[in-house]
């Protein structure tokens, strides 16, 4: 299939852009790198009247160190901030998420906020933003405000994005010093849409565990952060039993849906098992780094 007919604008300013997402509000989407919009106009599954190619704004494609963290503007690629040094030393979780996402042709042209706007919740990008805090930076005609990464996921492709915003940049915040990351996911095939995964990173004080974060994928429609699996891994140097107990409160509080990829019960299941191999790959990364 084809995408129904729809007007294409190329504004090369953001209050260009921000001025057609006002004008055309309820008819219009964004267009960053296209991997997860475009699939969906072929589908007919999205229908917008007006496409706002944003390629052509100048000053989105920023990132940029910040005191605190990274900033990440709408146009950075996955794969660029996949090779770029600053997210491997401030921002171990997502330099650890990045190389899941799909193929690297994908990570060319596929952006960082696209996929956070896109809200897929089996993708890897939302459970980082989540597990890490970050915040998101919404621009529209009326100016600019943050949304926390735990409001900022509704249900699935649902944000709280309003129709006439554009998602201009994310904020992440630095780990701080001591600290480990890794992500896990399963799927059929690498590249495919997971049907489970996990963001962990823990940061260590006197060798122990002193802060733990983790985020699970594909369970829910939205990303699920464990409180009760953080609480569980302080004070604890990710033994067997510390980890046996975080999965234990994570399996407490997963309830995922079954569908042709996976019974709800095998979801379920390998999210305990990648819980255990998440925190225990970040601890030892924590360790090696301390």
């Amino acid at each position: 299939m084809k995408p129904v007919d729809f007007d294409l604008h190329q504004p090369a300013t953001l209050d260009a852009a921000l001025a057609l997402l006002d004008r055309h509000a309820d008819d219009a989407r964004v267009l960053a790198g296209g991997q997860s919009l475009v699939p969906l106009l072929n589908f007919r599954l999205a229908r917008p009247g007006h496409l706002v190619d944003i390629g052509r704004v100048a000053g989105l494609g920023e990132l940029r160190e910040t005191g605190d963290g990274l900033v990440v503007g709408a146009m950075v690629s996955q794969s660029r901030a996949e090779r770029a040094p600053a997210v491997a030393a401030r921002c171990p979780l997502l330099a650890a998420a990045l190389p899941w996402i799909a193929h690297p042709p994908i990570r060319a042209r596929g952006t960082i906020c696209g996929s956070l706007a896109h809200a897929d919740p089996a993708a890897e990008l939302p459970a980082v933003a989540v597990a890490l805090d970050a915040a998101f930076v919404a621009a529209s005609t009326r100016g600019r405000r943050e949304i926390a990464a735990a409001d900022f996921f509704h249900g699935h492709l649902t944000t709280a994005l309003r129709p006439d915003e554009l998602l201009a940049a994310v904020r992440f915040p630095a780990a701080a010093p001591g600290t480990g990351a890794a992500f896990h996911e399963v799927s059929r095939r690498h590249g495919d849409f997971a049907m489970a995964g996990v963001a962990a990173q823990v940061t260590l004080g006197d060798g122990a565990i002193a802060d733990a974060r983790i985020c699970v994928s594909g369970v829910a429609g939205v990303p699920l952060r464990c409180a009760g699996s953080e609480h569980a891994l302080l004070g604890s140097r990710a033994d067997p039993e510390a980890l046996r107990q975080a999965a234990a409160a994570a399996l407490d509080i997963l309830d995922p849906a079954g569908d042709l990829h996976a019974t709800a019960s095998y979801r379920k299941h390998v999210a305990g098992v990648l819980l255990r191999r998440a925190v225990a790959e970040a601890y030892g990364r924590a360790t090696a780094a301390a």
